[in-house]
């Protein structure tokens, strides 16, 4: 029973040990990995096996959770209909401030030639009284098509998510990533209508992704340009696909992360000043987590009344790993909400606000009394 799911992760976060408990997007089933120590273990080559957890700064070691106990079971919610906050997010005037001179300031960098987009981000701190289980059960009740999630380490913090965008998915030596960029608010029966800046923005994650590629995998394929709804945002979003090399995938999230959708174009350089002048640690905030060379059996016929090959089964190898957008960090009774955008040469700056403002309200969400 889900419950006694729950009630198993409630009794992991009581004794202060590590676990994570997620949904991915479309899917019933809810799982939790619980590690029966608390020691941190890191990810050395990507050849290990189980969840991992990665901070923005690809300097910086990504922390694998180790599957001690995996556990799996079904949830069917009353999907709730994303609702308007309207005017009740407060805005803090000083912050304000400080966030337009940011972009105002990356604005001019790249006026100067330095880099041609920057992704600057900010964070939004609010009271938390609820627990973090009935968060992130808010979370799957709102957020079908999103990777949901619910992370804690005793030693590193408590994280929740429900993150629209694949880093990385492979299946054996197949593997699927996207371009996700450019941001509308969802207005009820209307199309978004993309501008010159939108497009630009995302044709840059979307280059980025197959030159850096190119190179390092076979058979890539670059798909259409759509739009996609993730709670009360649209965002257009390109697949690519192809094949990789038996043991390359190290160097495959190494080229990836971080893309320019989070970090900007080019990426040294965005780094750079991104840890220069945001003034606060993203920490895990658009790093990236997931599961890591899951293994499984898989029938080679879906015909039950085959047995005879029934008895040849194959071993599927998949990671899936999403960016942590659309997340926050509880700390005490405190939850600081992290979002951001992109920044080009044609950004209004008033504009970029209120685009942070907009994805705020996804986890704003989740505080509301129903």
């Amino acid at each position: 029973m889900f419950f006694e799911l729950l009630k198993t992760v409630v009794d992991q976060y009581t004794k202060e040990l590590p676990f994570v408990v997620y949904r991915k997007p479309k899917e019933t089933s809810v799982k939790a990995i619980l590690q029966e120590d608390s020691d941190i273990r890191y990810v050395k080559d990507f050849t290990e096996s189980g969840f991992v957890f990665a901070p923005f700064d690809s300097q910086e070691p990504s922390v694998l959770m180790q599957s001690d106990t995996n556990m799996s079971e079904d949830y069917f919610p009353q999907f709730k209909t994303t609702f308007e906050l309207g005017n009740s997010v407060q805005v803090n005037q000083s912050r304000k401030a400080l966030h337009i001179n940011l972009i105002e300031k990356g604005i001019t960098h790249i006026k100067q030639g330095e880099f041609k987009k920057v992704v600057l981000s900010r964070k939004v701190e609010t009271e938390c009284v609820t627990s973090p289980i009935d968060l992130f059960q808010k979370l799957l009740d709102t957020y079908r098509n999103a990777f949901c999630y619910l992370w804690y380490h005793p030693k590193i913090g408590t994280w929740l998510g429900a993150t629209p965008e694949i880093l990385l998915k492979t299946e054996n030596q197949e593997f699927t990533t996207m371009s996700l960029a450019g941001t509308k608010k969802y207005v009820a029966d209307k199309s978004p209508e993309w501008g010159n800046k939108e497009f630009e923005e995302q044709q840059l994650v979307t280059d980025y992704i197959s030159n850096v590629l190119q190179n390092s995998v076979s058979n890539l394929n670059i798909g259409e340009r759509e739009s996609i709804r993730a709670g009360n945002l649209w965002h257009l979003r390109t697949k690519l696909t192809g094949r990789i090399e038996k043991g390359n995938l190290a160097s495959i999230v190494k080229a990836l992360h971080p893309t320019p959708a989070v970090c900007g174009l080019p990426m040294e350089s965005a780094k750079d000043f991104i840890l220069g002048n945001e003034n606060y640690n993203r920490e895990y905030y658009t790093g990236f987590l997931g599961e890591l060379n899951i293994k499984s059996e898989k029938d080679r016929t879906s015909n039950s009344r085959n047995q005879e090959n029934k008895a040849y089964r194959s071993i599927k190898n998949t990671t899936t790993l999403f960016v942590n957008l659309r997340c926050m960090q509880l700390k005490g009774t405190n939850a600081q909400i992290y979002v951001g955008g992109g920044v080009t040469q044609d950004s209004e700056p008033e504009k970029e606000w209120r685009e942070t403002v907009a994805k705020s309200k996804t986890m704003l969400q989740v505080f509301a009394i129903d």
